[in-house]
């Protein structure tokens, strides 16, 4: 489905780097009250720190990448990241877990910030010779969803069977960055700073960091509505273990396979958004897939039985990645320098680093089945904003075969095909221009002179000859 000469791969691995934490996010939190001297509700603080510190790394560095450089960043975070993540598991003092988790947390912020930021940049005017479906940013994300599922539920079908220690699911969050770590070298180094350089990723490099933020208003709302759509997921997520071991009454193995099938599923959902890519616009995956999650959430936080629970959470994961990946497009889709896309992400990190003890909270408060309708309602009414905003700012755009000729070849293919100039025929996935209408009657020099002088919209309104 994906080329693999096109494929920028070591943004794939920094992303399932950056993300993995929050996927392991159950067995992390449920391992820390089992094995270490934490109530449930502290156990869920010390995942919400650990987040925390991870949305923290986004917010200091999202308009730093580009001046200290990817590459750089990238290693700095990896590094953090394997000794952090590395000192927690090998430890049992409960300080040490805590200040490892946070290191740690840091470390893989600043990884997901320079693949947000990088993954963004691919949106921006492509360099001679790069076709626009081979920068798409939406693939890149959708990709590294696609990573970090498999690999999360390989760790969750492995570490029930290794035994019940905190510092395993750990320690696989720090191998795997350092896995990652060699990658990093392919990445662009702080010279590249416009769009016609490009890095040993083969990704242009985004402008210049002194421009202020474009659309700061469906920016901002953006970043509010992800944030509390965050926060319901990781509500849930965090407490999704304890659900399934104490009113489901699943054992660890089973609950393991359940993690794993759902995140299979989300593999599936992953697939079908990469399919799928800008054909359904963002509007709709984002607004309609929210609304099934809240119902998702809903059915696996009220199961009192394994099928039911395996259920909700099968499906919740199949619609959550989905929609996270238009998430992700659409913040992309707002700076082309990729600042939006870090904020935004920082933003869900901020949310889910508060989702686990929301959810201890929540769950001692109204019992499990209340806070599953609480986090429900709260989807349903963040729904409506993400949607207007990917309505105000997404377009509706250019699909393959929406221009053709006569013959039925699209007029894009055309183009390529007989080299007619750049730019004389919209780009696939362009957003469509607006329809301007052009007196017939006119003589035909005297509209495109007008259009030549004062562009379409004045040309249409331009007189004509005896006219005024």
């Amino acid at each position: 489905m994906f080329a693999p000469r096109t494929t920028p791969w070591p943004l794939v691995a920094l992303f399932t780097a950056g993300y993995l934490p929050p996927y392991l996010l159950p067995t992390t939190v449920g391992r820390l009250d089992t094995s270490l001297p934490l109530s449930t509700t502290q156990a869920g603080a010390v995942g919400s720190v650990l987040l925390l510190s991870s949305a923290s790394a986004g917010f200091l560095l999202a308009s730093r990448v580009q001046r200290a450089g990817a590459r750089a960043l990238a290693r700095f975070g990896l590094a953090l990241a394997v000794l952090g993540y590395g000192a927690a598991a090998l430890t049992t003092a409960v300080p040490a877990v805590v200040v490892g988790a946070v290191v740690g947390g840091f470390g893989s912020g600043t990884a997901m910030t320079v693949a947000a930021t990088r993954i963004a940049a691919m949106g921006v005017p492509p360099r001679e010779g790069v076709r626009a479906w081979e920068r798409d940013p939406h693939r890149a994300s959708t990709l590294g969803l696609l990573s970090v599922s498999a690999l999360a539920g390989v760790v969750y079908l492995t570490v029930p069977h290794l035994g019940r220690g905190h510092g395993l699911p750990l320690a696989a969050i720090a191998l795997t960055a350092l896995a990652v770590w060699p990658l990093a070298g392919r990445l662009p180094g702080a010279a590249t700073a416009s769009p016609a350089a490009s890095g040993a990723d083969g990704i242009a490099g985004a402008e210049g960091t002194g421009v202020p933020l474009p659309r700061r208003r469906s920016g901002l709302v953006l970043a509010v509505t992800v944030l509390c759509w965050s926060l319901a997921q990781n509500s849930l997520w965090g407490v999704s273990g304890r659900i399934g071991l104490t009113q489901a009454g699943l054992g660890d193995a089973a609950l393991g396979v359940v993690f794993a099938v759902a995140l299979g599923a989300g593999l599936v959902g992953v697939l079908v958004a990469g399919a799928l890519g800008p054909r359904l616009g963002r509007a709709m995956p984002v607004g309609a897939g929210t609304v099934l999650i809240a119902g998702c959430i809903a059915v696996s936080a009220s199961a009192t039985t394994p099928t039911a629970f395996a259920a909700g959470e099968i499906a919740w994961n199949t619609f959550y990645p989905v929609v996270l990946s238009y998430l992700i497009g659409l913040a992309a889709s707002l700076d082309a320098r990729g600042r939006w896309a870090v904020l935004v992400g920082s933003a869900s990190s901020l949310g889910a680093a508060a989702g686990p003890l929301t959810g201890s909270v929540l769950s001692a408060q109204a019992g499990y089945a209340g806070m599953g309708l609480v986090l429900a309602a709260g989807l349903l009414l963040v729904a409506a904003p993400m949607t207007a905003v990917a309505l105000h700012t997404g377009g509706r755009p250019l699909l393959p075969g929406a221009i053709r000729r006569r013959g039925g070849t699209p007029a894009a293919l055309v183009a390529a095909a007989t080299g007619t100039p750049s730019g004389a025929v919209p780009e696939v996935g362009a957003v469509e221009q607006p329809v301007v209408e052009i007196d017939v009657a006119a003589p035909a020099l005297a509209v495109q002179g007008a259009y030549d002088t004062a562009g379409p919209r004045q040309a249409a309104a331009a007189p004509g000859p005896g006219t005024g």
